[in-house]
């Protein structure tokens, strides 16, 4: 599982950058069926800034986590809103600073023109501190190609690369 790593993997400089901030995460994955929690966990003190994992693979998965039942409907599971949802619902729910999700179409089967196998729709939200207006929750659409492997584990370390970004965006 490291044929899309960098040297170091993101997951260990997320060991570095997310204690240092002073930082925590949950995820909230649907085509990564929990890989973003594995690779997190895959480091020696993850525990200091990693809470939980939530694998919402189907529907009712996502209604019971905080996705709205009018963002499925109007959307599909495999959207910006709902992506948005799962990053916001997870890191409310986990009370952490960060909440990342993953919803996509890993393959082979289940593409379509619109959203052909391996898009994924990556959604990274922010608690800012009470009162400053400061969280936010951003998401962006991504076309990977490979085997279902392959795609789940480029869609985990894009994942992992967007958090880094994002703390760093909040440090500056």
């Amino acid at each position: 599982m490291r044929e899309y790593a960098a040297d170091p993997p993101i997951e260990e400089e997320l060991n570095d950058v997310l204690p240092e901030a002073g930082h925590t995460v949950a995820t909230a994955e649907s085509c990564t069926g929990g890989l973003i929690g594995s690779l997190l966990t895959d480091v020696s003190g993850s525990s200091d800034y990693f809470d939980r994992s939530l694998v919402t693979y189907t529907y009712d998965a996502k209604l019971d986590t905080g996705v709205s039942r009018e963002a499925l409907d109007e959307h599909g599971a495999v959207s910006e809103p709902v992506a948005r949802q799962m990053a916001q619902a997870t890191r409310d729910a986990a009370d952490t600073t960060w909440g990342v999700s993953t919803t996509g179409i890993a393959g082979p089967t289940g593409g379509s023109e619109a959203k052909p196998v391996g898009t994924v729709y990556i959604g990274v939200a922010y608690a800012g501190e009470w009162g400053t207006q400061s969280s936010y929750a951003t998401v962006e659409r991504r076309e990977f190609d490979g085997s279902r492997t392959e795609i789940k584990e480029q869609i985990a370390r894009r994942a992992l690369r967007k958090l880094r970004e994002e703390v760093r965006a909040v440090q500056e």
